[in-house]
């Protein structure tokens, strides 16, 4: 395979400041590369100035989609708009706009360095369209992860606007994903777990199915040798690492730090940046917790990776989660993790090597999380055996370096796949005008009207 494989990664963002799933094409390009593997990376020119300082000896392999006219009017709209409404809208919209770019560049990259693989790792939703199709080589798209709901008892936390744009998304998803056949004529559709490939649109699942974890490890940046702990100094020190928006529940964490008491005084350190940080600062001193929660902002990862080394336990709340890297970055430290048992975290976590609570309301999660965190304060052997039971778990199945294994195997088993043509890319390119890889596009409208999808935990 090493001496095969000549692959192209092409993605939205790649990016380690970004967060979320721009990590995933950034990862897989720099593994190939170490691996000394023919890659090319393909993104946005948005990310052009962090990875030219992060593959100095590579940036002739990376190549940018131009930030167009179009790309920043979208941005500067669709941060008018409700999260999760810009998600299955403007935000899905401009993906669609780089993803036809990228085509263009995709098709003249394949013929000028004989590719023979192209992977699409982003977006994870599973349900959004791809507009990578007929470019010359057999495409794999994914590890895809999706097809999220909230739970019952917090069923209102996505209001009549988000529940009516993400049923008008996934009831156009079958349409969507015929006029633009990526993920039908795919080589490989990669999905995480059993619920993101039911998710999967109809239509597109007449390509070949493989299951691989979405999100991985990089166990050189997360080691589990520990910094001295706090506690021995009478302090047990939590995280919370994250984007700080309503559905990741650091506001039911708050309300859990109020009703926990344990021996040792529980602090929390809050890593992360979002629309909801006044809200949660402004909670936090109503609830009289000056000098126990620590608000950081965004940290680099390599910081974060830093932090956690010096920290007791990692506690996620989250109600609409599809992966949770952070978990798996936590437990790869040694740190024993609180989590809701929903989406990815339940697919990562067992009770050996963290505790997770049922949402099954709002009190009840508030309760159970105080109990949870004294349980850990109070029980530092237990801290510890949870701890070096996640690392054990993290090096057995989540180890971006197995993870890679994997998705070679996948690359191997579709390097000589038939290529599929379903619809004629000319019918498909008149539904939408989008703007060469040199001319940026003028119609905004016309490109946020081609905005069928949806995101990762859509």
């Amino acid at each position: 395979m090493k001496d095969s494989a000549r692959v192209l990664i092409v993605a939205d963002n790649a990016s380690a400041k970004f967060g979320g799933e721009a990590f995933l094409p950034l990862h897989y390009f720099r593994l190939l590369r170490e691996r000394g593997i023919e890659a090319w990376l393909l993104t946005h020119q948005r990310v052009q100035s962090e990875l030219d300082a992060l593959f100095v000896a590579d940036r002739e392999r990376i190549h940018y989609v131009p930030d167009t006219r179009a790309h920043i009017a979208l941005a500067n709209l669709g941060a008018r708009l409700p999260t999760r409404v810009n998600d299955v809208t403007l935000s899905c919209a401009s993906q669609l706009m780089t993803q036809f770019m990228q085509r263009r560049m995709v098709r003249k990259l394949v013929r000028e360095h004989q590719i023979t693989v192209v992977h699409s790792p982003t977006p994870v939703s599973p349900k959004q369209p791809s507009a990578l199709f007929d470019v010359g080589a057999p495409v794999v798209i994914g590890p895809m992860n999706g097809g999220m709901t909230f739970p019952v008892a917090f069923a209102h936390m996505q209001g009549a606007s988000g529940r009516g744009m993400q049923s008008l998304a996934r009831a156009a998803a079958n349409f969507a994903n015929t006029v633009l056949p990526g993920k039908p004529q795919a080589a490989a559709l990669v999905v995480a777990n059993v619920r993101t490939e039911v998710a999967l649109p109809r239509v597109a699942r007449r390509a070949p199915v493989h299951r691989l974890v979405e999100n991985g490890v990089d166990l050189r940046r997360f080691s589990a040798e520990h910094a001295t702990r706090l506690a021995d100094r009478g302090k047990v020190r939590f995280a919370f690492v994250g984007r700080l928006v309503d559905w990741k529940g650091v506001d039911l964490l708050l309300e859990a730090l109020v009703v926990a008491k344990a021996t040792p005084t529980i602090e929390l350190e809050v890593f992360g940046d979002g629309p909801e940080r006044g809200a949660l600062t402004a909670l936090s001193e109503r609830l009289g917790l000056a000098g126990r929660v620590h608000f950081h902002g965004f940290v680099p990862q390599e910081q974060t990776a830093a932090q956690l080394r010096e920290l007791d336990g990692l506690i996620l709340p989250s109600l609409y989660e599809c992966g949770g890297a952070v978990v798996l970055e936590a437990m790869a430290t040694g740190l024993p993790v609180i989590a809701t048992r929903w989406g990815g975290p339940a697919d990562y976590l067992d009770n050996e090597c963290g505790i997770l609570i049922e949402p099954t309301g709002r009190q009840f999660l508030v309760q159970e999380l105080a109990s949870a965190m004294v349980r850990l304060a109070d029980d530092r052997a237990l801290r510890e055996r949870l701890g070096a039971n996640g690392r054990k778990k993290v090096e057995r199945e989540y180890d971006w370096e197995r993870k890679l294994d994997r998705m070679l195997e996948i690359y191997q088993s579709v390097q000589h796949a038939p290529t599929v043509t379903l619809v004629p890319e000319l019918s498909v390119e008149r539904l939408i005008r989008l703007p060469n890889a040199e001319q940026p596009a003028n119609d905004v409208q016309e490109v946020a009207a081609a905005g069928v999808g949806q995101r990762a935990a859509s």
